[in-house]
């Protein structure tokens, strides 16, 4: 418990600590909510910074698939080809579970609870898995899932709580890949953990995993954030699978969508705010979901530029402006 508490409020930002950073971003957020419209110059300050990061951030990624190569390099070089077929082991391990969790974790919730079978939905939402799969970020496909979600019957104001607050605290996919990965390096080093090392790192990796589905790549930094925190002995491990890192992503990605799909559901079920009728004819295909009605900020700028002369044409003639 003492060490969530940081030196100062900046130290967890150099001292690479996750929990101090989380607890100083907690504090943060929390004042500045209470500070109203004071805080906003904050909030635009650190929108700023954080433009910053992430162009730093591309830069770096540019450079990303040579450190990927030789960090597989070095690897399959010192170990042979055996190295390559522990890492086919870890990421097909890693496909199977997330695959598992999808369609008899959340299909028995969403059959048992909601009544509807999760291969019907996880059609439905086929596109939205196609776009997450070219670009491994769930991120890409917020928009139409709340557009989605909407369409399909659960009410406005659940999906406008449950699909943000999903992409930050529902991230099934990056909890499961957090674990298998963390065990998967502490096997490879040869420092195995025990069961109540791999309870607690189980119940650390959750915690760690929260908002790391912003951006591609980023449960690889939250991975070895984890790891610092927890074992830092095991750090030096995260280059063993950096080279798969971007396949483990798109099924992590692939997973979180799934399960904030279904647990919109849900939660639109035990509220009330749920129109099951309306599921099953989308699901049936008598209300297709129409592809020019997905709006967003552009979508808004054209239908009113698209409405203005209509609006000028009911101004009768010689009528002031």
């Amino acid at each position: 418990m003492l060490g969530i508490i940081p030196t100062t409020l900046l130290s967890a930002l150099t001292e690479g600590e996750v929990l101090q950073t989380l607890l100083v971003a907690l504090l943060v957020g929390f004042a500045v909510q209470a500070m109203g419209r004071r805080g906003e110059p904050v909030l635009g300050a650190i929108t700023v910074i954080q433009r910053v990061v992430f162009k730093v951030l591309a830069m770096i990624m540019w450079l990303a698939p040579v450190g990927a190569f030789g960090a597989m390099a070095a690897v399959v070089g010192a170990t042979g080809v055996d190295a390559l077929k522990s890492l086919a082991q870890i990421m097909l391990g890693f496909y199977a579970t997330c695959l598992i969790f999808v369609l008899v974790v959340l299909g028995a919730l969403l059959w048992f609870i909601a009544r509807i079978s999760i291969f019907s939905l996880l059609r439905y939402l086929g596109r939205e898995f196609l776009l997450i799969l070219s670009t491994s970020s769930s991120e890409s496909a917020l928009p139409r899932l709340i557009a989605k979600m909407e369409h399909f019957g659960v009410s406005k104001p659940v999906v406008g709580i449950t699909v943000p607050t999903g992409y930050s605290f529902n991230l099934d996919g990056t909890a499961i890949y957090l674990t298998m990965a963390s065990l998967f390096i502490a096997d490879a080093l040869g420092k195995p953990l025990s069961v109540g090392e791999q309870i607690s790192l189980l119940l650390f990796m959750i915690i760690a995993s929260k908002g790391a589905a912003g951006v591609t790549g980023a449960g690889l930094a939250t991975l070895a954030g984890g790891l610092q925190s927890h074992r830092p002995d095991l750090v030096d491990g995260v280059g063993l699978i950096v080279g798969i890192d971007r396949f483990m992503s798109e099924a992590r990605a692939l997973t979180n969508f799934a399960g904030n799909a279904v647990a919109t559901v849900l939660v639109g079920t035990w509220t009330g705010e749920f129109d099951r009728e309306r599921a099953a004819g989308v699901l049936r295909g008598d209300d297709p979901f129409d592809e020019a009605t997905m709006l967003d900020e552009h979508d808004d700028e054209d239908e009113s530029a698209a409405q203005r002369p209509d609006e000028k044409s009911t101004v009768p003639a010689g009528s002031p402006a």
